[in-house]
């Protein structure tokens, strides 16, 4: 029996509760519980349709290898509660590829030319996967990476690297008030799945760890992810849907997601990335209340000639950057492709992109804009931004870079390219949706953690 009751916010409370130390778990650090894992969840997933089921993990050293949770689950951390990915690679079982993916990154798997690689080969289960709810008290999912990051850089690995969190086919999700930390490769990949909010997050990884992006809406709707720190060797926020023929057969968009107070240190990737993956489409995404520090691009569009697809109604609003490469950047030239069977008829639309309030400094090149010469970039719009270009010790470039891109700007410092003409001071400003989305509509209730038998 738990004397604790923890509480936490949620959108639902779960009428059966437990705690891993019921089934025989360990929390000394060094003992596999896996097995302990995967009773809990037997014995929990009988009250799927009776309220639900919440497993509790006490505080303590829990190390564990892949587990799938189930329908109307809660897992919920005490603050001094940390998972433990573990380091024997037979814990990590393996899974077919995602249909829309194939081979979800071919290049995460090792550094060799995709033609070398099997699509069709299956991946890693991530270390937690198929639940509701995460919900915590700033508990830590620890993924012990390093081992994995290591044989990633050798060429060693056989397979794609387990993410932390993967969510597949689901709806009402919830993960909130907790750390990830070292995950081998993605830390939070909800995919093909809707009505998902992140909310309170840190994420930390090693800023040279391989593949490391935070939070992947991937062919995901209604998605709301706010007031979250991430420091990463890869993309804080990477929104994707899907890899050229693949992903244009499967046909589920990325679309009404919300990013809002996110705090992103990434120096070689972007703070939010669209694509590549995106030939499912993205649309209707709302960025604002961004900083960014030592990062190499802002919102970065990254596309391809054979992913088809679309990125359209892009907004971003109120963005503060320090120490960047790019404060803008997007391009059609992103040309890796997951096998040799890509459509180069298969051309994306880009358009309706605005940027606005937007303060940077510390930029090595305020914009770098490139389009697809058969399909410009349309749609543009920049207004009321500011961007300090460092120019010491650094040989003096064009603070902007456009080519195959239509639209306009007003109010931007240092003026920007002549294919996005100024307006003036009677130019409107950028357009932002004024209308809230349904997921911001989502009510919490306080939820209590009580231990009850179970046998």
């Amino acid at each position: 029996m738990e004397s604790l009751r923890p509480q936490y916010a949620s959108t639902s409370c779960r009428a059966h509760t437990a705690s891993l130390a019921d089934f025989g778990g360990v929390g000394d650090g060094v003992t596999s519980n896996t097995k302990a894992f995967q009773a809990a969840v037997a014995h929990l997933s009988q009250f799927a349709q009776d309220g639900g089921a919440q497993l509790y993990v006490p505080p303590g050293r829990w190390v564990t290898g892949s587990f799938n949770l189930t329908s109307y689950f809660t897992l919920y951390l005490h603050r001094d509660a940390v998972i433990l990915g573990s380091q024997d690679m037979n814990e990590w079982p393996t899974i077919n590829p995602l249909p829309s993916m194939v081979e979800a990154e071919m290049h995460l798997v090792a550094d060799t030319a995709p033609s070398s690689l099997d699509p069709t080969s299956p991946m890693l289960l991530s270390l937690l996967s198929e639940f509701d709810r995460i919900p915590g008290d700033n508990g830590t999912v620890d993924g012990q990476g390093a081992l994995w990051w290591q044989k990633f850089k050798k060429g060693q690995l056989k397979y794609t690297r387990g993410y932390l969190v993967e969510l597949m086919f689901s709806d009402q999700i919830l993960i909130s008030n907790l750390t990830f930390i070292n995950s081998p490769s993605w830390n939070i990949h909800p995919v093909y799945s809707s009505n998902v909010v992140v909310m309170g997050i840190t994420i930390l990884a090693p800023l040279n760890s391989p593949n490391t992006d935070g939070i992947n809406p991937d062919s995901c709707s209604h998605v709301r992810i706010e007031d979250c720190y991430v420091v990463s060797g890869d993309d804080c926020v990477a929104i994707k849907s899907g890899w050229d023929e693949y992903g244009i057969a499967f046909g589920m968009p990325s679309q009404h997601i919300i990013v809002r107070r996110l705090t992103c240190i990434s120096p070689t990737s972007a703070v939010i990335a669209l694509g590549s993956e995106m030939s499912g489409g993205i649309q209707d995404v709302r960025a604002e209340d961004i900083l960014a520090i030592n990062s190499e691009s802002g919102v970065r569009i990254k596309t391809a000639v054979g992913r088809g697809g679309y990125v359209r109604d892009i907004f971003v609003r109120g963005f503060t950057m320090h120490t960047m490469k790019w404060a803008f950047w997007m391009t059609g030239n992103y040309g890796s492709h997951p096998d040799s069977h890509f459509d180069p008829n298969a051309v994306p639309v880009v358009k309706g992109i605005s940027y606005s309030n937007v303060v940077a400094d510390g930029v090595a090149m305020a914009g770098k804009l490139e389009g697809i010469s058969s399909a410009h970039f349309k749609g543009i719009c920049i207004s009321n931004v500011t961007v300090g270009i460092d120019t010491r010790g650094k040989k003096l470039k064009l603070p902007w870079n456009c080519t195959y891109i239509e639209g306009v700007s007003s109010g931007v410092s240092p003026p920007s390219c002549p294919s996005l003409p100024d307006q003036g001071a009677a130019g409107e400003p950028c357009p932002y949706p004024t209308e809230r989305l349904p997921i911001d509509e989502l009510e919490f209730r306080e939820c209590t953690y009580r231990s009850t038998p179970h046998m």
